[in-house]
């Protein structure tokens, strides 16, 4: 049984004396400070940010992969029962996160599922799925604590599978499954050299976030702005802190309709720093003078213009005709600190088109 089916049973419970390694690595964020308190069931500066390092970058498949990390770090689950916290185990030396972009378009692809293999002169270290995770300075991305054992030299591989959301235009040929190995040395000392930022007290725990970090040589996983929607954009509204734009593409041959039908694409996104939301379930009705013009799913889907969104071909979309957003469910990703209470709870989203 590997570290993540573990946590998996737990539930995110204490893990201390289920893996097979003790401390190795006192640092920073083994320190973590106390969360803040009254917290708002909003996005909320965290108590702390830090930087990371990126040891290298590697092609294949029409995909390129980076791998970085970090301290350790604390974070939270989506649980059918809630808010799981996984808190940070001595035996955790770092916070592994593959980046796997679409090299096209630079878009982070958030279905894709890596798999990592940590080894040492063969012998094999830590194997684990990194969690699909929400952090502030990081956006969206995969991660997850892993076990080193000690400095030395690690080689890291990183699989992906194929695809599982739907893929439009230009991506609708890139069907994933390709595999980067990454060598590279690692040490305590460089470790700590990263950078690690405190929140002001009278600051932390108020809503607002701390901007994206500026990664040489990496996309984000922002979503345009209204602006650069294509279409028309219609409205937008908030539900559990995240915004949603919708706008209305008159030809929706692309999206598997027909030109003469409209496409209807709901664009979720973080407040502050735009960050896509995936892995939601969504779907929406529209009425139009008390009538049902449409009443289904919404469903994922990535495409080179509007990125990641939520959409459904329909007939027509008319000025003033109501439409209504309910959230199935929420993001079912990881959380890092000054998520873990938005997007959450989420209420029926109402936009007058």
């Amino acid at each position: 049984m590997n570290r993540r089916d573990v946590l998996r049973i737990v539930g995110g419970s204490s893990l201390v004396g289920l893996a097979g390694c003790t401390g190795l690595f006192e640092t920073r964020s083994a320190q973590a400070p106390p969360l803040p308190e009254n917290r708002p069931n909003a996005v909320y500066y965290p108590t702390h940010y830090e930087g990371m390092k990126m040891p290298g970058v590697k092609e294949q498949g029409g995909y390129r992969c980076a791998l970085t990390y970090s301290y350790a770090h604390r974070f939270w689950l989506m649980k059918p029962n809630g808010i799981t916290k996984v808190e940070i185990q001595p035996e955790d030396s770092i916070h592994l996160m593959p980046v796997v972009w679409e090299t096209q378009t630079g878009i982070i692809p958030p279905d894709i599922n890596p798999q990592l293999t940590v080894t040492q002169n063969g012998e094999s270290i830590d194997q684990f799925a990194p969690w699909p995770m929400l952090s502030q300075p990081m956006g969206f991305h995969f991660g997850d604590n892993a076990q080193l054992q000690g400095d030395g030299t690690y080689t890291v591989e990183v699989s992906i599978g194929g695809p599982s959301t739907r893929r439009t235009g230009s991506l609708a040929e890139n069907q994933g499954n390709a595999s980067f190995e990454f060598e590279f040395e690692f040490s305590e000392s460089t470790l700590n050299e990263i950078s690690y930022t405190d929140i002001p007290d009278d600051k932390e725990g108020t809503k607002g976030a701390v901007d994206l970090m500026d990664m040489e040589m990496l996309p984000d996983s922002q979503v345009p702005t209204p602006d650069a929607l294509p279409g028309n954009v219609r409205g937008s509204e908030k539900s559990g802190d995240a915004k949603f734009v919708v706008t209305v593409l008159e030809d929706a041959s692309r999206f598997g309709g027909d030109e003469e039908q409209k496409y209807l694409a709901v664009s979720p996104r973080t407040p502050y720093n735009r960050t896509m939301l995936p892995m939601m379930s969504l779907s929406a009705t529209l009425q139009r003078d008390g009538t049902s013009e449409f009443d289904g799913i919404l469903q994922a889907t990535i495409d080179p213009e509007l990125r990641y969104h939520y959409g459904t071909t329909v007939a027509d979309v008319q000025t003033g005709d109501e439409l209504t957003i309910t959230v199935d469910s929420p993001p079912q990703t990881a959380r890092h600190e000054g998520y873990e209470t938005a997007f959450v709870d989420m209420p029926d989203v109402q936009v007058t088109l």
